[in-house]
């Protein structure tokens, strides 16, 4: 298990610095295109100082965006002792340094952990999960966060939300400036009509690249943060029934994301039942409940 865990956190360092250097690159072949597209050297100039800053913010600030997205506000000990000394206690378990706590107005249960590394770490959790968990249940689930900590995933997922999160808006810029009318300049010539196909197609396939981006960083993850969780509470039980809980709420959260959806322990678009449930499982960020309480009860 330890070698696993050691294996997994190095791997998550590399897939971080593959994800910040596949955007840039990215970044440069969207640069390219418009700059060849419009006959403009100097808007490659700014894909390349663009890519370059927004490297810089998903570093330095997607913690902060996503608190802001969500409308977390940071407590302190005496807005919540029972959280606080749950979130302290396990952390000294876990070796690792207090993270700061906030909560989200909202009755959708479900928690999250976002930061750039242990030092820098926010946990947070809505009102909803402190209202219907008890506190083995809020245990389970403080410490499958810290674990995400801990393995060091969260940088590698906040760094996502944003370079996920820009990727579809350039998606949505392109095939608006298509529909605008922009660069019918080239539009009478072949290479023109090209470029102009190849580009309603890139803007087309982006958003399914960002789904994938965060199905490939998620699935596994969560499978190893709730057995890193029990390993923290030496409960499972307790974990395994949080999650029921939280899968039978089916009302999605009031700022639900997309971008943000692969933080949180549970889906935040709630829950779904029959036929829809397979097929969203499908492209959803988190494995199955069952499969998770089945593997936490084994």
């Amino acid at each position: 298990m330890g070698e696993n865990l050691y294996t997994h956190q190095d791997e998550n360092v590399r897939k971080t610095w593959i994800l910040l250097s596949s955007f840039f690159i990215f970044v440069m072949a969207l640069g390219w295109f418009f700059s060849y597209l419009y006959n403009s050297a100097v808007i490659l100039y700014i894909a390349v100082l663009f890519s370059v800053g927004m490297n810089i913010v998903s570093y330095w600030y997607s913690d902060k965006i996503v608190l802001s997205l969500h409308k977390a506000k940071q407590i302190k000990r005496e807005d919540n002792v029972e959280l606080w000394n749950i979130v302290e206690n396990l952390s000294i378990t876990a070796g690792l340094p207090m993270p700061k706590i906030c909560t989200i107005e909202d009755m959708a249960p479900n928690a999250f952990a976002t930061g750039r590394n242990k030092d820098h770490a926010v946990v947070g959790v809505t009102t909803g999960l402190l209202i219907i968990l008890d506190k083995n249940e809020l245990e389970g689930v403080i410490a499958h966060e810290l674990a995400h900590i801990g393995n060091k995933d969260i940088l590698l997922s906040t760094v996502a939300v944003v370079l996920v999160g820009f990727v579809s808006i350039v998606a949505d810029v392109f095939l608006r400036s298509r529909f605008l009318g922009m660069g019918n300049n080239r539009e009478s010539n072949k290479s023109g009509g090209l470029l102009i196909i190849v580009g309603v197609l890139l803007a087309i396939l982006s958003p399914i690249f960002a789904t994938l981006i965060q199905l490939a960083i998620s699935r596994k993850r969560e499978f190893l943060a709730d057995a890193t969780g029990a390993l923290l509470t030496r409960y499972p039980a307790a974990l395994a029934s949080a999650l029921q809980k939280i899968s039978a709420y089916s009302k999605p959260m009031a700022h639900a994301n997309t971008a943000t959806a692969h933080l949180f322990i549970s889906n935040p678009f709630g829950g779904n039942t029959g036929l829809k449930n397979k097929i969203s499982n499908i492209f959803s960020t988190h494995p199955p409940t069952q499969e998770r309480v089945k593997a936490l009860i084994q």
